[in-house]
Order: C-alpha cells, then structure tokens, then sequence
C-alpha cells in the first residue's frame, strides 16, 4: 500500500484519510459504492480546502472505477433521478430557470438559503441528528470546512448540481450562545426554547423524549437522499469532519411511506398540498394556493414584519422542530366505533367520512369542502383543484354551515382560508416534515394497540415562530372559541393537533346531520415527545460569524 507520509495534515484530515484507505482496497460490490461515494464525498468537496498532493495521492491510490459503477460519481453528474420525492397531488417546485427569474424579481438569493427551507415535505428518506457542542474552537473550525458544502435551494431543484444527501445546519439560541453568537435575532421564542414554551402549548413534558427537556441541544444537522447508504456517508463524513468538538443527544430518521402511501402521513391522509406559494420561489401558484412575501418565511426579506435584526441573518429562518407520535391504530378503532350516520353510507363510509372531516381532506387529500360526503381520488390528485376552495359558497351562511367542512377540521383550524376577509397573510409556515417508524404491524392492527412508536417528524420554517408555529398550534387548534364570529361558539379543538395538557378534549361540528353534536375526544391520537426550536442561517453566515 502506498504512503502518505508526506501528507501534512490536521488531526481530523488523518483521520479523514484513513477512512478512505480503509475502505480502496479488495472492494466488493457493496463497499465498492461505499468506497466511491466516500471518495466521492471527500475529492468532490474537500479538495479545495485539502493540499493538491493529497487529491492527486488519493486519485494514485485509488484503483479505477468501472464507469458503470454506481459509485463512480467522477465521469458522470452526481444523479440522473431526484433526491426528491414528487407526490403528484402536491403542488409542484419551480424548475430551475423559473426560480431564478422569480428570485430576481423578489431580490431572493437561493444560493445563500439552505435548501430545506422552501422544498417542503418532499424529501425521501432524512435523518435529523441533534447535538451538543463541546469544544467551540474545534466546533468553528470544522463548520468553516463544512460551510461551504451546506445544500442551497438551488443545488436542490436541479437534478444534476443535486448533492448525494442534502447537508443543513440550525441551531438553537443555547448553541449561539455557545458559539459566542450574543445577538438578539427579534424572536423572543426561540430565544426561550421549546421546554420553556411548552405550557403554552398545552405540552405536558412527561412524555418528551428526555434529550428535548431543557436547553442542551445546542444544534441539528439535517441530511436527506433517496439512499440510508448515502445518508449513512454523509453522517460518517461529518462525525469524522467534527470529532469529540460534539456530541449527539438525539437523532431520528422519517422516510416517505411505502407504494400508494408516498405523501401520505401514518394515519394514511395525503399531506403537503396546502403549501403556500413563495414570492420570489413559487413559479405557478395554483389555484387556491395562498400567495405571501418571502418574509413570512425567509429572516429579512420583504414581508418579515420584524425590524432590526442583525443584518447576518438576512437569508435565514427559524425551524420549529416536533416529534410527534401518533396513534394509528387507536385512532382507526374510534372511527370504527364512532361512524357518521347518514342515508346512502354504509358503515365502513360513515367512518370514513369521520376522519376526513376530522382532517378536513379524506385519506386521498381531496378536500370535504369539494367532496362533502365521499371521496374523489380524481380531485385529490389533480393540483389544479384538489386545493382551490374557501370553505365560502354562494347560497350559504358560512357562519352557520358546517355539511361541507366542520369549523373545527384540522385544515381549517390551521387555515381558515375565506373564514378571514380579506385572507390573513401573517401567519403560514412552511412544512418540511417527513414520516418517522415503520408501519403498523399486523398484531398492532387487531388489538388496536401501538406497540412501537411511529409519527411525523414536524418541521415549520417561519420568520417568526410567535407568529408562525406557535400562534398556529396554542391561538388556533388548541383555541376552543376559534374560528370566531360563527354561530358556534366553542367549535372545539383540533381533533388532530389540539392539545389539552392530556386532559379529554370537546369537539363540535364533526357530524353534519346534527352540527350541535359534542364529541369527547378522551385519546390523543397526536402526542408530542417534544422538540426544539432552532434558527437556520443563511450560508453566508456559516461561513463568517458563526465559524470565526
């Protein structure tokens, strides 16, 4: 084997190197793609910051790859097939030549924001690994190499720059602090963390995961593919880039749902098609798709109702992270047992129409506002119409109707749509989030009983998480008395997300043969193991305040 003796290196580079080596030699089939797609990693991006004689050292000691090999990353683009996944009732991303001219209009720079922001819930398979930070100095010096490698949102709506896995960095308020990083960013929430904000949301912590209680999480890397391999490289890469300067507290990887269930959530409902459309992002918004400034999501930009911050945050947004389990098979057994009773619905579609009124979409994502008493697949996966609705007809009192749409429906609760006139433009997020646990086993389902844990790993960019995540969650699904001014007073929680501190919680409007009908909902079949609030800065600001 040839030396590397001449290599003058840092610590973490040798260990880097031997990584590699360790892996050239007698490859088989799979630690062949292995080898290559760590070749690839550490040749592709850490070149321009490693000696010339280390890549041409590599580049020597390597044996040639076939070029039909999976791996060979060096003779062809990185992919010809999208690390992203494209459910076809979701509304679609701009093509890279749109966005640009969309964000030269806007005065957007894509390359400076980090590629999860404005995607959605279209990753595959993504791994979220929560960290602390325990030697800053070594912290600042490995971010400084990572920086320029983070994912931007360019790289991801073009198939050829994509990255193997997407690579994003956030941190909380305790791990800027750390890092020395005194400024106020203008979001009183994060600043105080979610363990602070959780009796605002009605959270009672005993069931949080035990590394989300406090404020030890000081940051959270973000990797996602269409491969475990490439995220497992990916992570390798960047354990042996950081070394001891961290330590993981927490980590948890969602992947899309298996066959006719990609897009879907657990509980089986189509999710992600009532994104807002992004000025300066969204090339074609489609009908129905509300249209907001970039500053309801990006830090900085027009729309961002908060003024002076720091002016190296511009580009940036804050992550509202959840973990959230849900009850699968609990929750199919209440509506088994609980169906609507209506003429021409047999029982199966009287529970059925239980759900998507709870939801406020049937399992298909058509909207009930659209398909009031069954499903249309049709609709649902066209999106050009399974999400232009108001929850407003001509010919109905819309303070009194609830046939089409219960007031306390998920999607209104958390988008009240035409119930605002004119549409409220202040409080959206944009959901990144992605499917977490396998699927319900078959013992699950005939005992109605979860055994092991599975849920949604909840993900809301905003500008502003008082008027983003937590105004959405604790003013309006745990809000009783909203949506206000109906004839209803009290439509009850969200039967979804509505959190009563773990107590019983009421609804109303569920059965549309009698509107007055209250529901106790003893079971929440959404129960959060808690989170964390971070800030995802502008790549910009990784490469200078936050590693100098």
């Amino acid at each position: 084997m040839p030396t590397f003796a001449f290599f003058k290196l840092d610590d973490c580079h040798t260990k880097i190197l031997l990584f590699i080596i360790a892996f050239s030699p007698t490859l088989t089939k799979e630690s062949a793609y292995l080898g290559s797609s760590y070749i690839t990693y550490f040749i592709m991006r850490f070149t321009p910051i490693l000696s010339i004689s280390l890549f041409v050292g590599l580049a020597v000691h390597l044996p040639v790859a076939n070029a039909e090999s999976p791996g060979n990353q060096l003779l062809k683009p990185r992919r010809t097939s999208s690390i992203l996944s494209t459910p076809a009732a979701q509304p679609d991303l701009p093509s890279p030549p749109q966005a640009s001219q969309a964000a030269a209009a806007a005065s957007l720079d894509l390359n400076n924001i980090q590629g999860d922001i404005l995607i959605g819930m279209k990753k595959k398979i993504e791994l979220f690994y929560f960290f602390h930070i325990n030697n800053v100095k070594s912290f600042k010096k490995s971010l400084k190499i990572l920086a320029p490698l983070i994912t931007t949102t360019t790289q991801l709506l073009d198939v050829s720059k994509q990255p193997d896995a997407l690579v994003n960095v956030a941190f909380s308020q305790t791990g800027l602090t750390a890092l020395a990083v005194n400024d106020t960013l203008g979001d009183p929430v994060f600043a105080k963390g979610q363990f602070f904000d959780a009796a605002n949301l009605s959270d009672p912590t005993v069931n949080w995961v035990q590394p989300f209680k406090g404020t030890n999480i000081h940051g959270l890397f973000i990797l996602a593919s269409d491969s475990n391999i490439l995220i497992n490289v990916e992570l390798a890469a960047i354990k042996l880039l950081f070394g001891s300067s961290i330590t993981m507290l927490h980590s948890l990887q969602g992947q899309v749902r298996p066959g006719d269930q990609e897009g879907h959530e657990h509980f089986g409902f189509m999710d992600g098609i009532s994104q807002p459309a992004i000025t300066g992002f969204t090339a074609n918004p489609t009908p129905g798709q509300t249209v907001i400034d970039p500053g309801n999501i990006i830090v900085g930009e027009t729309g961002d109702l908060v003024q002076g911050r720091p002016a190296w945050t511009k580009g940036g947004s804050f992550l509202a992270f959840r973990q959230l389990k849900q009850l699968v098979p609990e929750f199919e057994k209440f509506l088994t047992d609980n169906p609507i009773i209506e003429p021409g619905l047999t029982r199966q579609q009287g529970s059925d129409l239980m759900g998507a009124r709870m939801v406020g979409r049937w399992k298909s994502g058509a909207p009930v506002d659209l398909a009031p008493l069954f499903d249309d697949p049709v609709l649902a996966k066209d999106p050009l119409r399974n999400n232009d609705f108001s929850f407003v007809h001509p010919g109905e009192d819309n303070k009194s109707n609830q046939t089409r749409c219960p007031f306390s429906a998920h999607v209104r609760k958390t988008a009240p749509r035409g119930d605002f006139s004119p549409v409220n433009l202040n409080h959206h997020i944009m959901r990144s989030g992605i499917p977490y646990g396998p699927e319900v086993s078959s013992k699950e389902a005939s005992t109605n009983t979860t055994s092991t844990e599975r849920g949604l790993a909840f993900v809301a960019y905003q500008s502003n998480i008082g008027l983003g995540f937590q105004f959405l969650q604790q003013s309006w699904a745990n809000n009783v008395g909203f949506f206000f001014d109906k004839t209803e007073k009290t439509p009850g929680f969200d039967p979804i997300i509505g959190a009563n501190n773990d107590q019983p919680r009421f609804v109303h409007g569920l059965d549309p043969t009698d509107s007055n009908r209250s529901i106790t909902l003893v079971t929440d079949f959404v129960q959060s193991r808690g989170g964390e609030y971070f800030f995802s800065p502008p790549i910009s600001a990784l490469r200078t305040v936050l590693s100098t």
